[in-house]
């Protein structure tokens, strides 16, 4: 059914393909265009999960969004989840294969390649436009062989190429050019254009730049796209210590660690953008601030993350914050790491199985590590409040964790299951439930427990859509989009033998 296909790849890793992808979803739907977005390889530690109970990146779930449409495992069939800095686990459609080093990958991508072009071409042929997002660089030679995540993968489908690159960084001309002379000529071909991202100040004074890169690579500059001052999207990956927002009224003082490998770190995104809460995120050997609420994120490797934890003295922080009347709240590994024990007998994130370690014993309760991810998204209402307050989230974990003793659910859920826990003096929360602050109502509640009486409403939901059109009228503005349409039709109508 595909009309027509178009990859964005980077000069570097946060070039801006994410959120081009994401505004092309957005300026696509407008035009009453069906489009999907794909994303052939993902490397990253913020996933989502479907409604059908599959794992995705992040990045495409929003663009899903952005298109108007469900997001679906075909959307990125290729997962890897770091777990430590040389191995990941894999996810291949959804569903995890085991752990693997990045050599073995390497060995593997020829079948992980097979999986990427199944899910590519059975959504094609469901949508008009696809729109397709690289991985890092295409210029990274150690990685051309075999490459399924950038010219490896457009050549296969034969899509046309943009590439943009973050003049925000410097060297936005180097990067171009650089990345340009390193493709085969075949690929050099396939790109149709230049875009540079973040651009601050007056353009007449970058035309000459242009005018020139245009000269040195006979390549069309498309549209040079504007730093966008406050724009938020949810991040594929890293997490970003500057804060999200600039004037604060804060009434409620949160203090969030950052772990080697934190993971679904967007969890907090509503609490960094909430206008009555200041958020201070705790990196390697920085001092721990005074805090009303500190929350532990999920973790890819929770017994490791959990020793960090301990080096970096939170241990004693935590009794201490408690003995002054002060909040925790665990998300999916950090309610494991809140709990008495945690066992990982299948070696499922260590090198050697049957490993075991204590937890804080915050939580009365015990963790195995079983083969089974659980993936499920989750709806239902707050057990603490007196009213039914609605909480929706996902499940992403392979832990099964089991009370010793009766204790009172953070949440119960739609299939009647009790999920979570509330301590007896209400001041420790644990839950697997990712987003549980993305709800307004559910935010507002949980503000309250923390000690905000009196919280401004703030819908986490709203803004997003509000920053996807901003975005998006932006990219229209400065990129002639039914040019591109226009661009993008052409190149897959030519004979096969132009390249």
């Amino acid at each position: 059914m595909t009309a027509f296909s178009l990859m964005v790849q980077g000069t570097t890793s946060d070039a801006g393909k994410s959120t081009l992808v994401t505004a092309l979803c957005r300026l696509l739907a407008r035009r009453g265009i069906t489009v999907a977005p794909f994303k052939p390889q993902n490397m990253a530690l913020n996933s989502a999960v479907t409604q059908d109970g599959n794992e995705i990146g992040r990045a495409q779930a929003v663009q899903a969004y952005a298109a108007g449409i469900a997001p679906h495992v075909d959307m990125n069939p290729i997962l890897l989840k770091p777990n430590t800095d040389t191995g990941a686990q894999v996810i291949i459609q959804g569903k995890a294969i085991g752990n693997m080093n990045a050599v073995g990958y390497h060995e593997y991508k020829s079948v992980a390649k097979a999986a990427a072009l199944e899910s590519y071409y059975r959504l094609a042929g469901q949508y008009e436009a696809m729109m397709i997002e690289g991985a890092g660089s295409p210029a990274e030679i150690n990685l051309r062989a075999r490459d399924i995540a950038n010219m490896g993968f457009a050549e296969s489908v034969d899509c046309p190429v943009i590439i943009i690159a973050d003049i925000d960084k410097g060297g936005v001309f180097a990067h171009l050019v650089g990345t340009l002379d390193l493709l085969s000529q075949n690929e050099q071909d396939r790109v149709i254009g230049f875009v540079i991202n973040r651009f601050r100040g007056d353009i007449s004074l970058l035309q000459s730049g242009l005018d020139w890169l245009e000269a040195r690579t006979g390549k069309p500059v498309l549209g040079v796209l504007p730093y966008l001052m406050g724009f938020h999207l949810e991040s594929e990956d890293a997490v970003t210590k500057s804060p999200l927002k600039t004037d604060t009224k804060a009434l409620l003082q949160v203090v969030i660690p950052i772990l080697p490998r934190t993971s679904n770190h967007t969890d907090w995104d509503a609490l960094r953008l909430h206008p009555n809460v200041q958020v201070t995120l705790v990196g390697a050997n920085d001092a721990i601030p005074p805090a009303d609420l500190i929350i532990l994120p999920g973790s890819k490797s929770v017994q490791s993350d959990l020793a960090f934890l301990r080096d970096q003295g939170w241990e004693a922080h935590l009794n201490k914050h408690l003995r002054y009347g002060g909040k925790v709240m665990g998300i999916c590994g950090g309610f494991q790491m809140l709990g008495d024990t945690l066992s990982d007998p299948l070696g499922l994130e260590n090198q050697h199985a049957n490993t075991q370690c204590a937890g804080f014993g915050l939580i009365p309760m015990d963790t195995v590590l079983e083969k089974d991810k659980q993936l499920k998204q989750r709806h239902g209402t707050l057990a603490f409040t007196e009213q039914s307050t609605k909480v929706t989230g996902y499940e992403i974990h392979s832990g099964v964790s089991r009370f010793s003793t009766t204790v009172t659910p953070f949440s119960a859920l739609e299939n009647g299951e009790q999920e979570g826990y509330m301590s007896a003096d209400q001041h420790i929360i644990g839950t697997y439930l990712h987003g549980v602050f993305d709800h307004p109502d559910a935010l507002a509640a949980l503000l309250h427990w923390a000690g905000v009486t009196h919280a401004e409403h703030f819908d986490y939901d709203q803004l997003r859509d509000k920053e996807i059109n901003r975005l998006a009228d932006s990219t229209e503005q400065h990129i002639n989009i039914d040019a591109l349409i226009k661009q993008c039709r052409d190149f897959q109508q030519r004979p096969r033998k132009a390249l």
